[in-house]
């Protein structure tokens, strides 16, 4: 039996994208390839309120107790080793147990399965067909990947994905694309990866988030979307404003959605800040 290092099993509506609205059960896996240290600070500087907790890691028995921050990666939790130990490793029988238990009617209805990080294309490929596979999941008719974009698939689990889809023409997979622009403090050639995206969306619909809060940022998301294109990406793209806390995000919220509109492209919001103060498990 295939287990997955959990860092989050809630369930919530899904706050940004596609599916902005749509009720969902976040599976937060554990790992990433990427800090993203450089959100909401000035570019070419790293947030330290990561390093801050870090210090006082031991006064913290549980995920959830953990402080929120307002620069760096919100869900530093979900990767950086330091935490790690409160993300248990899970058997998919207990997952798929607890996510029944956390469905309002203990089984799929209208539900989608968002399976996030961390990067939960890094690593965790062989153990989601176990999950998916479980009895009790066969209802489900909708899964998203937020992915950064930079993790190939494995060729089983393009198979699987494949496999899955066919089983049932109501099936879809999406893959929610957040790529980092140099604002997050990621080198664009690591970040900006093209035709792994590209290859995406022959196992599924796969569309681009980018996280903006300046001109320059949305002078970067033009040249990505630029490269995506080039390379054969057909998706849609979104434009998203940073911020983890309502007071940073309602501040950029306005002048993303102008700037969206002004390029044809989407906005996408983040639900989660002014519903819920982006907590832990929303």
């Amino acid at each position: 039996m295939s287990k997955l290092k959990v860092a989050e099993l809630f369930y919530s509506v899904q706050g940004e994208g596609r599916y902005m609205g749509v009720p969902s059960v976040f599976l937060r896996v554990f790992g990433c390839n990427f800090k993203c240290a450089g959100f909401g600070m000035p570019r070419g500087e790293a947030s330290e309120e990561v390093e801050d907790i870090a210090q006082m890691v031991h006064l913290y028995n549980d995920y959830k107790e953990l402080p929120l921050v307002s620069t760096g990666c919100d869900s530093y939790a979900s990767w950086d080793p330091r935490f790690k130990h409160l993300s248990p490793m899970l058997d998919t029988d207990t997952i798929a147990n607890q996510i029944m238990g956390i469905l309002p009617h203990k089984g799929w209805q209208d539900e989608h399965l968002v399976i996030t990080g961390g990067e939960p294309l890094l690593g965790w490929q062989r153990q989601y067909p176990d999950l998916l596979d479980h009895p009790s999941m066969s209802g489900l008719k909708e899964i998203t990947f937020e992915t950064n974009g930079t993790q190939k698939l494995s060729d089983d689990f393009k198979k699987y994905l494949f496999k899955w889809r066919n089983q049932n023409k109501q099936r879809e997979v999406t893959f929610s694309v957040s790529a980092k622009l140099p604002a997050s403090g990621e080198a664009w050639e690591e970040a900006i990866q093209p035709r792994i995206v590209c290859e995406y969306e022959w196992f599924g619909t796969a569309y681009l988030k980018f996280v903006v809060a300046t001109e320059q940022d949305i002078a970067d998301a033009e040249r990505a979307v630029q490269e995506y294109r080039a390379a054969g990406f057909v998706g849609h793209i979104y434009l998203m404003p940073v911020g983890g806390v309502e007071s940073v995000y309602t501040l950029n919220a306005k002048n993303v959605a102008l700037a969206a509109m002004q390029r044809s492209w989407r906005y996408s919001d983040r639900l989660q800040v002014p519903l819920f103060k982006n907590e832990w498990g929303t």
